[in-house]
């Protein structure tokens, strides 16, 4: 089994990206199940319904996300009616959405874990840690594949969570930082981890938003409105062949491919 994950998309530059570059992705790579975080996907900070339907029609299946879900308010009865989007599960309980989700295609399975860290990050979560131990209990017996979108800040809280979820998970990686690592592996019991996958949007940019507003926001300190940046965009992400008879992954390989906006 063939998974590509891609990292956040970040607005309207990212989605044509997605929309140009996601079939021919998964033809050539052969994949079984596309994955990408959402949570940036409507103008840099949230999602809302037609970013969210426009990643799905370009072939993405699943949709993962994180602290900014909750941005567009327009997404809330989206989150309860379709199980393709996720929210962090760790969130207190009444949040509209779900945490995870079981995908199902040509006979193929797998489960979707998302949660949310809690260091330096501003919502006010449950434990991650256990509560992923609590959907692997109640939804584990439903799927030897199991991926886990981490959105979190801390490097740290990341790698425990891999280690954490080593030989349990089939994947671990993570999302939030927008910077891809060079941290790819596979742990000793088949769990393929990376700390960040980065992001689907323009590296000549501020972790996606337009350098000139980000640093004069350093220098001044005063309040500014971001916007996206809008060159050199790329996809970045990961491709990993899991072994669907016992969940283990086989490899893990870092995604980065350009998209020229004349296409």
């Amino acid at each position: 089994m063939r998974v590509m994950i891609l990292g956040d998309v970040m607005g309207r530059p990212a989605r044509r990206a997605v929309r140009d570059l996601v079939p021919a992705l998964i033809e050539k790579e052969e994949i079984d199940l596309a994955i990408a975080n959402a949570e940036n996907a409507a103008g840099g900070m949230g999602v809302d319904i037609k970013s969210a339907n426009e990643l799905l029609s370009a072939g993405v299946q699943v949709l993962t996300s994180g602290n900014h879900i909750w941005k567009k308010k327009e997404i809330y009865p989206f989150l309860d009616d379709h199980a393709s989007l996720i929210r962090p599960a760790n969130f207190p309980a009444g949040a509209p959405g779900k945490g995870w989700c079981l995908w199902q295609r040509n006979g193929l399975r797998a489960l979707i874990i998302n949660l949310q860290g809690r260091v330096f990050m501003p919502n006010h979560v449950d434990d991650p840690f256990r509560c992923v131990d609590e959907i692997l209990k109640q939804q584990g017996v439903n799927s030897r594949v199991v991926i886990v979108d981490m959105h979190a800040e801390a490097t740290s809280e990341k790698y425990a969570m891999g280690w954490y979820l080593n030989g349990r998970a089939s994947i671990v990686y993570g999302t939030h930082t927008h910077v891809q690592t060079a941290d790819e592996r596979i742990l000793p019991a088949g769990t393929a981890y990376i700390t960040d996958v980065g992001m689907c949007g323009p590296l000549d940019s501020v972790i996606g938003m337009e350098k000139e507003t980000v640093i004069r926001g350093f220098i001044t300190q005063l309040p500014r409105q971001f916007e996206v940046a809008q060159d050199n965009v790329v996809l970045q992400g990961i491709v990993v062949d899991v072994d669907e008879t016992n969940g283990q992954a086989r490899e893990i390989r870092r995604l980065r491919v350009p998209w020229e906006a004349s296409h």
